[in-house]
């Protein structure tokens, strides 16, 4: 398995000398890449709430294509899209979107001087609210109180917003410690937009990749800078992609008066309500995530693979069509499933993603 961190002057000269010799019309094989010969490196960089699935798939996908080497580096998705940007990374993990002024012609290294980026769901999960509290087992707040917990208005385990949704537990009289990411992270931006859109009289900001300085708390890089703060912590609470929330506890949120754990079949609902962004080309894939639905988890991240429309490199946009067609097909998407404990892409959405990947040149 190849998921290494390599510096991004590493990365660009590994990815130049890879395909100075790849012929432009190379065909792949049915389920595999381009056509054999000398070997080829693919570099992505981003999401670090992928890193599971990435692990199963870059795994999976080498074992097909020997010559192939594929470097996913989960440094978050603030870096992958930077690293995409910058044409160090052939293709970025990104647990948002690009937004509308980031997209368009001529804003992508890698890309073809008339290509913008197309940004493609290939990873579903819930976001867990994860603890660590002294004799707690089970939590379940509403989402008013998890704004308030994380913007600081909440700062004693046994106040009474918590006590209220939990009146079997015996809460500790303890200061809580909130720990969120301090490094720009899709996972913040989905967690502060599930915050606005569900309680906008507590969560007063719009969503943003970079946690609000001005609330406080404890700052971590990645999931697992946070994963490990809480773990490590005392009477500690954070927010993390759930496949990584290991043996801490995992909240449930109040919708309508009925807790819903973070599980694979709550954040798929998700997409059944949500559209995507108006506007945008015909194969981008970016949606708008609607969190306030009947019955939905709202804590979901819909993760992306971003990609150019057009490469530069005509052989390297046939092995990234290779490589993404995989992650995104239901054999990719079940191995993810099993890897990370994420939801698969429904038929209808796969085949979205195939033709969108199918433009991909």
């Amino acid at each position: 398995m190849r998921i290494k961190t390599i510096a991004t002057a590493a990365l660009v000269t590994a990815t130049a000398l890879a395909f100075a010799g790849c012929a432009s019309n190379e065909t792949p094989a049915a389920g595999g890449t381009t056509a054999a010969g000398a070997s080829k490196t693919l570099t992505g960089t981003g999401s670090s709430a992928q890193k599971a699935a990435q692990e199963k798939w870059v795994a999976a996908f080498q074992t097909k294509n020997s010559s192939v080497t594929v470097n996913y580096n989960p440094d978050g998705s603030g870096a992958g899209r930077s690293a995409f940007i910058a044409g160090a990374a052939n293709f970025a993990g990104s647990d948002r979107p690009f937004k509308d002024e980031e997209m368009g012609a001529g804003k992508f290294a890698g890309c073809a001087a008339d290509s913008s980026a197309l940004n493609l769901p290939v990873y579903i999960s819930p976001i867990a609210v994860i603890f660590n509290v002294d004799g707690v087992t089970d939590l379940t707040f509403d989402t008013d109180t998890i704004a308030g917990i994380f913007s600081g208005k909440i700062t004693k385990w046994n106040d009474a917003a918590i006590a209220k949704t939990n009146p079997k537990v015996t809460l500790p009289d303890a200061a809580i410690t909130a720990v969120h990411r301090g490094d720009d992270s899709g996972t913040t931006n989905n967690f502060t937009d599930t915050l606005n859109k569900t309680s906008p009289t507590v969560w007063t900001q719009a969503a943003a990749d970079t946690f609000p300085a001005a609330f406080g708390g404890e700052a971590a890089n990645g999931t697992s800078g946070v994963v490990q703060a809480v773990t490590g912590g005392k009477n500690t609470i954070g927010y993390a992609d759930a496949s990584a929330a290991g043996k801490l506890g995992k909240a449930s949120i109040l919708v309508n008066g009925k807790p819903l754990q973070p599980t694979a079949d709550a954040a798929s609902a998700i997409l059944d309500n949500s559209k995507t962004i108006a506007g945008r080309a015909a194969n981008d894939l970016a949606y708008s995530l609607e969190r306030t639905s009947e019955g939905v988890y709202p804590a979901v991240l819909v993760s992306y693979a971003i990609v150019c429309q057009t490469y530069k490199d005509a052989a390297l946009g046939t092995l990234v069509k290779d490589y993404v067609t995989y992650i995104a097909s239901a054999d990719g998407q079940q191995a993810a499933a099993t890897a990370a404990g994420s939801a698969p892409l429904s038929s209808a959405l796969q085949a979205k993603v195939k033709t969108a990947i199918d433009s991909v040149k």
